[in-house]
């Protein structure tokens, strides 16, 4: 098949590799319909992360039922389906306890870029997409792949409640989705810091109410002038770079929480802070099919609507340009067609 794949920094190809093949019984092989960049994949692109020459890449896609394997009950060839990022049993005591990115038998997507890719845990990972879904709803729909289930989990993490003041660190594509997931629970007042005016468009669209454009002491004084002294009931840390982290806590109300969801490089947490001020940090990896099911009654609904988070949309044998779109800003987040 042909895969996106990754040989140094800044070097993305899309080559001719091996077909997958189901290893397990578990297993199912997904033809992918759509894929997308995430943020997270500028970190090796970028040479942040260990690369191996040749490695594939991209863990976001939508995709119908290839093959499955002999114990995988619950699908079938022909089925469509949201393959999230992080795979999972959703049997087992940390899925059952609501943690399926902590799952016993835990997998990921290793070629969401590419014409075909594997699912371990094919039961317990796949959510089944509506055959005659509106085909407007396809970048909604694939946002939750990943995208849309971590803002959640910022929000979540973050214990966002209804009337609450939330402030969202970071304005890529994870970020605004925690600004509609905010919304969504219902927080009153929602600081997105961001300094580009598209990506502050749609944090308005999304429902944020005030933007600061403004980083470290400033930014600090902009949000305590907006919340009169008081700091967020909630802050959702979406970027995962020590500034953005210690930003976090600068803003944050004493006895609130921070909800972080940015892959960290470089962070040294400030507990000091933490302990003066009792501000408290969760989050990490998101456990998208514990939130898959709801989003995506969201979606099919009409209530929430991820999509314009996708600014691009380019064929998938163009992914290199889709990199440098993101890498150099120019895009926010692409969106990948086979």
């Amino acid at each position: 098949m042909r895969a996106t794949t990754l040989h140094a920094a800044q070097d993305i190809r899309f080559t001719e590799v091996d077909d997958p093949r189901i290893e397990k019984p578990t297993d199912a092989i997904v033809k992918v319909t759509a894929a997308c960049i995430c943020g997270s994949d500028l970190w090796p692109y970028r040479g942040e992360n260990p690369i191996t020459p040749g490695q594939t890449i991209g863990h976001e896609c939508l995709g119908v039922i290839e093959e499955v394997g002999s114990e995988v009950s619950g699908f079938r060839a022909g089925d469509l389906v949201v393959v999230p990022f992080d795979h999972c049993d959703n049997t087992c005591a940390h899925c059952r306890a609501g943690m399926q990115a902590g799952c016993m038998n835990l997998g990921f997507t290793q070629s969401g870029q590419a014409e075909y890719t594997r699912v371990n845990q094919a039961d317990g990972s796949l959510v089944a997409l509506p055959v005659d879904h509106d085909p407007a709803l396809l970048p909604a729909l694939l946002t939750l792949s990943d995208v849309m289930p971590t803002g959640w989990h910022a929000a979540v993490s973050a214990g966002v409640r209804p009337g609450s003041t939330a402030v969202v660190i970071g304005d890529g594509a994870v970020g605004l989705c925690g600004v509609l997931a905010a919304a969504t629970i219902g927080a009153e007042r929602i600081i997105a810091m961001s300094r580009h005016e598209p990506r502050q468009e749609i944090a308005r669209r999304f429902g944020a109410t005030h933007i600061v454009a403004e980083r470290g002491a400033e930014a600090l004084a902009a949000v305590m002038e907006i919340t009169d002294g008081i700091g967020a009931d909630a802050v959702l840390e979406c970027v995962g770079t020590d500034q953005s982290m210690k930003t976090a806590f600068d803003v944050a109300r004493p006895g609130s929480m921070v909800g972080f969801v940015g892959v960290p490089h470089g962070v040294e947490l400030p507990v000091r802070t933490m302990f003066g001020r009792n501000v408290g940090l969760a989050g990490g990896m998101a456990p998208v099919r514990r939130y898959l099911p709801e989003l995506l009654e969201l979606v099919l609904a009409g209530r929430i609507d991820p999509g314009p988070v996708f600014d691009l949309t380019l064929p998938l044998e163009e992914v290199a340009e889709g990199y440098r779109a993101m890498d150099e800003r120019r895009a926010i987040k692409v969106l990948l067609q086979p």
